[in-house]
């Protein structure tokens, strides 16, 4: 490694694979626009229209690109890097090519004839006179990082590892390879297609069935899993909210409110309402709505939800409400359910948020967590007597959960407060893990 890239040798691909594919090519095209907006990558592919245009396989392949090398960014980099001369640049293009066939290399299993091939010609639609560059570097990675992987599995697989084989088969930084521990593994797992059925507006299986996306029962109540989630966005049935894109484990976290029928609720960190209608799922479930006080802080998701609680039909039974969750409004009064949503490091929902792996400081989960330890004492003091505070993150780090629940149970804001469950939702089926704690008021 860190030897320059050798020169004279054939391009392979032009032997293999005649022309660039279709998905190689979106997925070339979505990861530079990602890139240069910093968007959220499942964000910005739901709205895709370049996606909307290739044929099933080729939208799935293009999909999992995206995401893959957004998850493995800098372990992409790091290998790449590798096998350039010292102080080379790439222009930025040439490497977001490379990141993604150096991904289907090392993770994808790709043939490497093909990965190399395809990758060489991803390079020279963006900069042929780099086509050169681009079959020698593959062709590295392909004799080394490869084996590399390899082994680091073995280990794994063995049980004698380090946190080095973690990092490089889950391609997250070392730090946070070592946070995780195992769960590091299935770091680059694709997001499980779950949904939810919004029972206000009946059930949608017969729908989705229709639209070809192959529902099939989940192990939760109203969950479903679709064989064919391609097809979910121009079915429509999302738009209209008839169905709820969630992972188990956050419905998970909606049945453990256990709302009841009337009863009134707050709920702090709205985001964009998929937990509120979660909630109000619940309590329709056993009998009839909620009456659901949703607080977020950005006036831009709060603006979503309102709309989206219009949609789902839920907007008569939910009041948005623009604030910080810190200082709330002293006539919202109290409630028999007070649902805390901690904004967190997110280091539980990896699959479906790739961007947070390299992104993420060492520092963030402490900090995140001062932020949780205020949102929750204020959360608090608008619970009922005999009321109940859920306090809930996505994250699997023991500072934003155990910890910050036990830091409240020992302060002035817990006193009087009962810890009756918490632990980590590890729903079988499920790619998201978060936490969940339930606490009862005297």
């Amino acid at each position: 490694m860190g030897r320059g890239p050798a020169r004279g040798r054939p391009d392979v691909g032009a032997r293999v694979v005649a022309r660039l594919s279709a998905a190689r090519r979106v997925a070339l095209a979505l990861a530079g626009e990602r890139r240069r907006r910093g968007a959220r990558a499942r964000d910005f592919l739901r709205g895709s229209d370049a996606l909307s245009e290739l044929d099933e396989r080729d939208r799935g392949l293009a999909v999992r690109l995206v995401m893959g090398v957004t998850a493995a960014e800098g372990t992409l980099d790091a290998m790449i890097d590798g096998h350039l001369r010292r102080g080379a640049k790439l222009e930025p293009r040439v490497r977001d090519a490379l990141r993604i066939a150096v991904f289907e290399l090392v993770y994808l299993g790709t043939r490497s004839d093909v990965a190399v091939s395809q990758g060489v010609e991803l390079v020279r639609s963006v900069a042929p006179r780099a086509a050169g560059l681009a079959n020698a570097v593959l062709r590295r990675v392909a004799e080394e990082d490869v084996a590399a992987v390899a082994t680091a599995r073995e280990r794994v697989g063995s049980g004698a590892f380090d946190v080095r084989d973690l990092a490089l088969v889950g391609a997250l930084p070392e730090w946070l390879a070592g946070r995780v521990g195992t769960r590091a593994l299935t770091a680059l797992a694709p997001a499980a297609p779950w949904v939810a059925a919004n029972l206000v507006k009946g059930n949608p299986f017969d729908s989705l069935r229709e639209a070809g996306c192959e529902p099939q029962e989940g192990p939760l109540p109203r969950s479903l899993r679709l064989g064919a989630p391609s097809r979910l966005a121009p079915s429509g049935l999302v738009e209209s909210a008839a169905v709820i894109p969630c992972d188990l484990a956050a419905q998970e976290v909606a049945l453990a409110c256990a709302p009841l029928p009337g009863e009134r609720v707050l709920e702090v960190g709205q985001g964009r309402g998929t937990k509120t209608l979660l909630l109000q799922n619940a309590a329709v479930a056993v009998g009839g709505p909620c009456e659901i006080t949703a607080v977020e802080l950005s006036p831009r998701k709060s603006k979503l939800a309102t709309r989206r609680m219009e949609t789902a039909g839920v907007a008569d039974h939910v009041s948005c409400v623009c604030a910080d969750g810190r200082a709330l409004p002293e006539d919202l009064g109290t409630f028999d359910l007070v649902f805390l949503d901690a904004p967190c490091s997110g280091t539980g929902t990896l699959a479906r948020h790739p961007e947070i792996a390299w992104s993420l400081s060492p520092e963030a989960p402490a900090e995140l967590a001062v932020l949780q330890a205020e949102l929750l004492a204020s959360a608090a003091a608008h619970v009922s007597p005999g009321g109940r505070l859920v306090y809930a993150t996505c994250s699997v780090l023991a500072e934003e959960n155990d910890a910050v629940i036990q830091a409240f149970l020992a302060s002035p804001a817990g006193a009087g407060f009962e810890l009756v469950h918490s632990g980590l939702t590890e729903v079988p089926g499920s790619s998201d893990t978060h936490f969940h704690a339930v606490l009862f008021r005297a």
